[in-house]
């Protein structure tokens, strides 16, 4: 089963915890704290596996899991790191975080990779908090949560020329033709209901990868038929090949199916209709093809082949146009630069990294990024533990917040699920 698209959930391992214990032996005098730091969590990457070509394994498992870091123990042990969860995915995939709309990744090379989901850290023993001040801290750190993403996993086939036309107008039989591809080719109205790939090699020794894609009809790039689903392969392609049913037999005009192509295709993108064309005049072979082949030639401005697929005639001198034709053309990244996450640019923002609103009950309620992290690696059971968390609050500015809207000693404050009695 050909899948191209797939949204899934990506769940990174916590860092585990680190330990809070003191060293406690017969003849050790003074023997200090003697906790270890928790191991990281497991990261989420997707890697290349050029033996794959379809996202049929993600369809059906949705939702991936990286494994915790382990926690620190006594006697300064600290905990292993969690090992990566490895997503194999086929080349020309593209990686979407679902709530920014940046592209995470776009996979196209052997062994190309990118981390989808970051493993937290491992928390603190009470070991790593020993300062000149502070010889016997008496808290710990929980792990990091690791990060928890909604991702588009979509697959852009990697062709260097797109066979693109109407249904039976020829294409599966060009590409069997020209490459080792087996499409199904039917001796009926039929079209293909997925890519075929196909490595052509020239007699000249030069080689590239055409695509077979679905026959498109009027509305396509709107859903019609197999719609918009199959376009997108059209995207990596540096050539488009238009093959057209110059026989007309199936009753079509064939400028009328040339011009309806290309109005889907600038539907679509309008860069698809940017690249270089050429007209491959199919089924020549066919009574009144020669005819309309003039009169199509008085109305088109492009290269135009003719041939006979099934008859195996005319294709060589297209394969050395379209060869010669990618030699002047070079390979451009899909997308531009400023759709990637690792290069959005974030400036310094004067806004507050926290929010906080009062609730209809007089529960003042802290939301914000950092305040959740911090609260979920505070380990809260000792008093030592607690004051830290508070002066934490105090220098992020939330007590000042809090005062400024009013808050009094005795009122409730939440972070997350944790509510706690405020005390200036």
């Amino acid at each position: 089963m050909f899948i191209d698209e797939v949204e899934i959930e990506v769940i990174a391992g916590s860092g585990g915890n680190g330990c809070l214990a003191f060293r406690r032996e017969k003849y050790v005098e003074m023997g200090g704290p003697y906790g270890g730091n928790g191991g990281d969590g497991g990261d989420i990457i997707f890697e290349v596996d050029e033996g794959l070509n379809t996202l049929i394994d993600l369809r059906y498992n949705k939702r991936y899991k990286a494994k915790n870091g382990e926690h620190g123990e006594g006697k300064a042990k600290n905990g292993r790191n969690a090992p990566d969860l490895i997503v194999k995915v086929p080349p020309g995939t593209i990686v979407t975080d679902l709530e920014t709309n940046f592209i995470l990744g776009d996979l196209t090379k052997k062994e190309d990779r990118v981390v989808v989901a970051h493993g937290g850290r491992g928390g603190r023993g009470n070991m790593a908090f020993v300062t000149k001040n502070n010889s016997a801290p008496n808290f710990a750190e929980n792990g990091e949560p690791g990060e928890t993403k909604k991702l588009k996993v979509e697959l852009k086939m990697l062709a260097d020329v797109g066979l693109v036309g109407m249904p039976s107008v020829g294409k599966s039989t060009i590409i069997s033709k020209i490459s080792a591809a087996k499409p199904k080719i039917a001796a009926y109205h039929f079209t293909t209901l997925h890519p075929n790939l196909g490595v052509v090699r020239i007699p000249d020794g030069r080689s590239f990868v055409v695509a077979d894609l679905p026959g498109l009809i009027e509305g396509a790039s709107k859903g019609e038929g197999l719609g918009d689903r199959f376009l997108k392969h059209i995207e990596r392609t540096r050539v488009i090949a238009h093959v057209i049913d110059m026989s007309g037999i199936e009753g079509r005009n064939p400028y009328e199916d040339y011009q309806t192509i290309n109005q889907e295709l600038e539907s679509f993108s309008k860069k698809l209709v940017e690249k270089p064309q050429i007209i491959l005049a199919n089924k020549m072979d066919m009574p009144s093809a020669k005819e309309n082949l003039e009169e199509f030639k008085k109305k088109v401005d492009a290269p135009i082949f003719e041939i006979s697929a099934m008859n195996n005639v005319g294709l060589e001198p297209a394969l050395v146009c379209l060869a010669d034709e990618l030699d002047k053309i070079e390979k451009v990244p899909l997308y531009e630069e400023e759709k990637f996450e690792s290069h959005v640019l974030y400036k310094f923002q004067k806004e507050q990294p926290f929010k906080v609103y009062k609730e209809s009950d007089g529960v003042f309620v802290v939301k914000g990024e950092e305040i959740e992290k911090i609260y979920q690696m505070t380990w809260f059971v000792t008093d030592e533990a607690f004051m830290r968390f508070s002066r934490k609050l105090r220098k992020l500015g939330i007590d000042d917040k809090l005062k400024e809207m009013g808050i009094q000693n005795g009122d409730t404050v939440k972070i997350l699920d944790y509510e706690f009695e405020y005390r200036e």
